[in-house]
């Protein structure tokens, strides 16, 4: 786990590699629980016995269930205990290469892209590559953004 407590460690770090959260497996109950609250109900994703005769053999993640876990895996990566406020920006890029099937584990692959300067503090971008156990292509690689208000 790496820690930054001040925006220079951060600027230090730039394009840089943090390393990779631990495994979760992805299972059905989490699909359901985010179609759920989505409303994204698609049977690709929550109708098992359907699905085992569709394009992949079984159900999927959601893409942005997918997505969603970005936070949560990244934390396991590296924490921010800068001083003042920490926001969430927004996403610069994202792609769902490869679909993630119920029962696979994905873990996230970080690194720091760029550390810039702006009025009000920093703007950091962070490189998520969510891997899927033995699978050669990642289930999602997101750029998300954060500002650092002092």
């Amino acid at each position: 786990m790496r820690v930054f407590t001040t925006f220079d460690q951060l600027t230090e770090a730039a394009g840089t590699d943090l390393g990779t959260s631990d495994w979760l497996t992805i299972d059905q109950r989490r699909v359901n629980q985010f179609a759920d609250a989505t409303g994204d109900h698609q049977w690709i994703h929550v109708d098992v016995e359907r699905a085992k005769e569709g394009p992949f053999g079984g159900t999927i993640a959601h893409g942005y269930l997918t997505l969603a876990l970005v936070p949560w895996l990244g934390s396991q990566v590296f924490t921010l205990q800068t001083p003042g406020a920490k926001l969430n920006y927004g996403v610069n890029k994202v792609r769902f290469p490869n679909p993630l099937l119920v029962g696979k584990r994905v873990r996230s692959h970080v690194s720091i892209a760029t550390v810039t300067d702006i009025p009000k503090g920093k703007q950091m971008t962070v490189r998520h590559t969510i891997e899927i156990e033995g699978e050669e292509k990642p289930a999602c690689v997101a750029e998300t953004v954060v500002l650092l208000l002092p």
